[in-house]
């Protein structure tokens, strides 16, 4: 292969939502798929739902691969990412939602020989559902798309896995992991704890006022969405972020303290003036052609 442009097989290791929605995008970019799941009848469920081949093995889902995609859960990663390269897949990426450990996990279990190969990336889209069932190449369109590779990253492995993306039909970001991880935790992770949190606040309520979430509307609706997401996929990211997301959550309460202080003294200008500014602040993100409604960030 000497061009990104001729990326014709992609294997897609690990077959859930994402797994699933990155193979139907390769379909529908004219790649060949092959596809591999810890969990038989999980793969067998995405195969049918994607049409891609389905693989007994994670070696043998790499044979002649162009590109493997490791969507394996989090913890996975890093152990994926080392057997398809040595499976000799073309070049690797991820699209795991922590980076930094990722890529550390990578470079001290890959023999040096093998680290050119393989990117980092974050596929910025997803749904708070999960499971093959749910997929749709839809979920990638017009997201951004984070790559970071690392020193020892080839500049042709990001070049082609960038191409690529493109041709998904997404938008490639290049970005240094540690800040990659320092902005998701603001901007993807820091939202699933805000959601997480009123909804148990309002479940707790429940307990001596039954009557609260008949009241639910659509705006309480709308932000408690994703805390119907999958708790152990974000057990596993919130940890393995710890740093970044403790640092945002601290932020986040700040906020919250200040904009306390302004309602209990009855500082009507100042309350108006925090409300417009983040007016403001949204309607520019909604102008932004990757914001997608009824998408989650993942």
């Amino acid at each position: 292969m000497t061009s990104a442009e001729e990326v014709g097989r992609v294997a897609v290791l690990g077959t859930g939502l994402m797994g699933t929605s990155i193979a139907m995008a390769s379909a529908r970019a004219n790649c060949d798929v092959s596809g591999w799941d810890r969990d038989p009848e999980t793969a067998t469920r995405a195969a049918a739902a994607a049409g891609f081949d389905r693989a007994d093995s994670m070696a043998e889902a790499c044979v002649d691969a162009d590109l493997a995609v490791v969507c394996t859960p989090l913890p996975e990663i890093a152990g994926a990412v080392v057997a398809a390269l040595a499976a000799g897949a073309g070049v690797v990426t991820d699209v795991g939602s922590v980076k930094s450990r990722v890529v550390a996990d990578v470079g001290e279990s890959a023999p040096a020989g093998d680290l050119h190969r393989f990117v980092g990336g974050h596929p910025m889209g997803g749904s708070e559902r999960s499971g093959p069932e749910h997929a749709s190449a839809s979920i990638v369109d017009g997201i951004i798309w984070a790559l970071t590779p690392t020193g020892a990253t080839g500049g042709e492995t990001t070049r082609r896995v960038a191409d690529w993306v493109e041709r998904l039909g997404a938008h490639p970001m290049e970005l240094d992991p540690q800040r990659h991880d320092r902005l998701v935790a603001v901007v993807s992770h820091l939202p699933q704890v805000a959601s997480t949190t009123l909804m148990g606040l309002a479940a707790a309520e429940e307990a001596s006022e039954p009557e609260i979430l008949l009241l639910a509307a659509g705006g309480f609706r709308d932000l408690t969405r994703l805390a119907g997401s999958n708790p152990g996929l974000w057990s596993e990211i919130l940890l393995a972020n710890r740093d970044a997301i403790v640092d945002a959550i601290d932020r986040y309460r700040t906020r919250l303290d200040e904009l306390r202080a302004l309602v209990a003294d009855e500082r009507a200008d100042d309350v108006e003036a925090a409300f417009a500014s983040a007016k403001a602040a949204r309607l520019t993100l909604a102008a932004k052609p990757t914001v997608r409604a009824g998408v989650g960030v993942v």
